[in-house]
């Protein structure tokens, strides 16, 4: 990647040596990231902040990627969310991408390709933004009586 991109990620993994191998990486990449070992812990931290993008690991015990998927969608639909599996399959990748996953990718995953996949979703998360700010200033012009 030639530009240094400046993001806010969320890495959700199980699997701790995992994310903290990762996140070393992204770090090193100066992203800033923060990790979730469990579904429900990364619904809490996704609704306490905003992050540009979501990296969730599929398969965890509890409550699995999928459902994760789900509940952050259902109450933040501008999030963008990447999907990491080391045992996925077509269907399960479609399914993701159906509840509103922005991309599937498999482990070991390639730093490059996940990092233009998070840059992806940065970029298309501020475009969703800027439209949101655009529609909200619109109502709010339109209901002044000038």
């Amino acid at each position: 990647m030639d530009q240094q991109l400046d993001a806010k990620i969320l890495l959700v993994d199980d699997e701790e040596d995992f994310i903290e191998s990762l996140a070393q990486r992204l770090q090193a990449r100066h992203l800033k990231v923060s990790t979730a070992t469990s579904g429900a812990e990364a619904i809490s931290q996704v609704d306490r902040q905003e992050f540009d993008a979501i990296v969730l690991d599929l398969a965890m015990p509890g409550m699995d990627g999928l459902e994760t998927l789900k509940r952050i969608k259902a109450d933040h639909p501008e999030a963008e969310i990447i999907m990491l599996t080391g045992h996925g399959s077509i269907k399960t990748g479609v399914e993701a991408m159906k509840l509103g996953a922005e991309d599937f990718l498999e482990k070991p995953v390639d730093i490059r390709q996940l990092l233009e996949k998070i840059k992806e979703a940065k970029n298309k998360r501020i475009l969703i933004l800027q439209e949101k700010t655009k529609e909200e200033i619109h109502k709010i012009i339109s209901s002044k009586p000038w």
